[in-house]
């Protein structure tokens, strides 16, 4: 069912989340301002995200948009004072979507799976980065444009987009704001897969459903130690092999994994 935060109003816009079986579907909301972010849709989106990690039925996300357009970013006029103040609408002990590591926020321990389309501008960009694999329509339009509004994008642009792609295109994009296309962030490594526009969603829910079929704590500890790598450095992910490996052997879905290879079926995993 679908489930908007009990906060917004449709001229703040909203966030639906629909379970689909163990996969979250999560949807931006508000198509006529071209899905740009309020305040109030930022908080919905923090409670969607922490529903997906603390529910254990659940085991992947899937965040896409309504209408022709991901999100056109921040409603700066609403962000604003938020801004001025140097607050974020997301409070405390929920899990970030942006999933920076500040301290008092959650950071999201499940798999992600973002499908963009149309307009990706600022915060698309930025939410789409923090997820895990992003399937991209042909018809994707990206900027990453805070330096034409006298701002700095803060949600993880800086970081990810050097990561991805190198420092010089990173800058190339984040110092020009220039408009880039899905075939331009294909090659930088900020979407995974670029299709057809229209078959982005079914795309992006095929590869969830695949997740989702594997063994829950082996893909969450696969997908933590992945990004340990990348944050830590490769041998601080390596220092975790021996113990999170010994965690998993004992656990009742590795023990699944050894009878259905032996039994040559599919296997059937609980998360314990």
């Amino acid at each position: 069912m679908n489930a908007p935060h009990p906060h917004t109003s449709p001229a703040e816009g909203r966030i639906t989340c629909e379970a689909q079986g163990h996969v979250l579907l999560i949807g931006i909301d508000r198509p006529a301002k071209r899905n740009g972010f309020t305040p109030a849709m930022l908080r919905a989106l923090a409670d969607a995200y922490t529903r997906l990690d603390d529910d254990p039925t659940l085991r992947v996300g899937v965040l896409h948009a309504h209408g022709e357009h991901f999100t056109a970013g921040l409603d700066l006029p609403s962000f604003a004072p938020l801004m001025q103040r140097g607050e974020y609408a997301v409070p405390h002990g929920l899990v970030d979507p942006l999933n920076l590591g500040d301290a008092g926020w959650r950071r999201r321990t499940k798999p992600l799976v973002v499908a963009v389309k149309g307009i990706t501008y600022t915060l698309g960009i930025e939410l789409m980065l923090a997820a895990d694999i992003v399937v991209a329509a042909d018809n994707g339009r990206f900027s990453q444009l805070e330096v034409k509004r006298g701002i700095m994008a803060t949600g993880g642009a800086t970081l990810r987009m050097a990561e991805r792609a190198g420092l010089g295109n990173a800058l190339l994009h984040l110092l020009t704001g220039d408009e880039f296309d899905s075939a331009e962030a294909l090659r930088l490594h900020f979407v995974q897969r670029v299709v057809p526009a229209g078959t982005e969603l079914t795309e992006a829910l095929r590869i969830a459903h695949t997740i989702a079929q594997q063994a829950p704590l082996a893909v969450v500890a696969t997908r933590l130690n992945a990004l340990k790598a990348v944050e830590h450095g490769p041998m601080a992910a390596v220092a975790e092999f021996d113990a999170v490996q010994q965690r998993l052997a004992n656990s009742e879905d590795a023990k699944e994994g050894v009878a259905s290879f032996v039994a040559k079926r599919a296997a059937v995993f609980t998360g314990r």
